[in-house]
């Protein structure tokens, strides 16, 4: 039972460190990335062959 209990816990903090790390709205990883590749997407698209 007890290892039940701490594998519930250890999965609730690994959810709740995902949305604060990664799915966090205006300063997320997620955010990041999607910025630096339209950043990305547009200088490429700039580019003259």
């Amino acid at each position: 039972m007890r290892n039940i209990l701490v594998t519930v816990m250890m999965l609730i903090v690994v959810a709740l460190l995902f949305t604060t790390i990664i799915n966090d709205g205006s300063t997320g990883m997620r955010r990041n990335i999607n910025t630096h590749g339209t950043t990305a997407n547009t200088n490429i698209t700039a580019l003259t062959p």
